[in-house]
């Protein structure tokens, strides 16, 4: 963490309590926690995200990426990654602050803007660029009205358009203008990704997919591929196999249970899928992870 980040990590750690937390603030969550064991699945929605402390490591298809306090993420959309917290050392948590974007108020803002040449969206749809100066600022204003929950209703959605007006004219600018256009290929492909989420536990149909992204098959797998660095089976897989992981820390299914809940017809691909993602069969790497967290790292 750098001393600019101190006052933003001082009001984020009188308001979080270790885990997520769902602040005041519309769309705004905390997260504080200890480094992770290994690399864990976490579903990154539509977002922002700023560490105040520590760092983390996210890797999605082939691809890894690693931030701090120094930069900000950009995730465009709902994306499931692997990934690792890496603590601060001596006993200090991760911190990190996130604002769920919001494609009309992007939109709202980017029309009062001036316009820029649209093109297709280049790339998988995350990013990661170096802190500003005006964007500390900004957020250090936007958490301060934690510690005055009074003034949240009034100034919160100013602060907000600040904050979103500084990014819009960022580096990411024109990824978070084709998040504001549901008609462009971003805005399409994040249609098909919301498909595969309320129906992932369901045989993937991509003319479902064609019909609820308005492209055909060719065009949905290239922008899919293109935006998630995944196909779409593969997505699916992704999600099944995150939530599976769920189910099996709760201790409350068998895995063959697990594996018919989140969609899978044989509970042998389950368990061989599960293997090749997580490392381990699926009772064995549950049991792993719960008794690493019963028990206390050494010092």
């Amino acid at each position: 963490m750098t001393d600019d980040l101190a006052p933003h990590l001082d009001i984020a750690l009188r308001h979080a309590p270790r885990g997520l937390t769902v602040q005041p603030i519309p769309r705004l969550e905390l997260c504080v926690g200890q480094a992770s064991i290994g690399n864990s699945p976490c579903l990154y929605r539509s977002m922002i995200c700023f560490i105040l402390q520590g760092s983390k490591r996210v890797t999605i298809n082939d691809n890894l990426l690693s931030y701090d306090s120094a930069q900000y993420l950009i995730s465009a959309l709902d994306l499931p990654l692997i990934g690792q917290i890496l603590d601060a050392g001596a006993g200090q948590p991760y911190v990190a602050v996130s604002l769920v974007l919001e494609p009309a108020l992007l939109a709202e803002l980017a029309a009062t803007m001036p316009p820029e040449r649209e093109s297709d969206p280049k790339g998988i749809g995350i990013a990661i660029n170096p802190m500003t100066g005006p964007l500390r600022d900004t957020l250090l204003r936007l958490l301060s009205l934690l510690d005055n929950p009074a003034d949240i209703p009034v100034l919160a959605p100013m602060v907000e358009r600040e904050l979103l007006y500084r990014l819009l004219q960022g580096p990411q600018g024109r990824l978070l203008r084709q998040i504001a256009q549901p008609e462009g290929p971003l805005g399409r492909i994040r249609r098909a990704v919301g498909w595969i989420r309320d129906n992932h536990n369901t045989q993937l149909r991509i003319e479902a997919l064609c019909d609820a992204s308005g492209m055909s098959r060719a065009s949905l797998h290239r922008h899919f591929l293109a935006m998630t660095g995944l196909s779409p089976l593969q997505y699916q897989k992704q999600l099944r196999l995150q939530e599976a992981r769920q189910l099996l820390l709760a201790g409350e299914h068998s895995a063959s249970d697990v594996a018919f809940a989140v969609g899978y017809e044989s509970a042998s691909q389950f368990s061989r899928e599960y293997l090749r993602q997580f490392g381990a069969p699926p009772a064995r790497d549950a049991r792993q992870i719960r008794q690493a967290i019963a028990v206390p790292a050494m010092t």
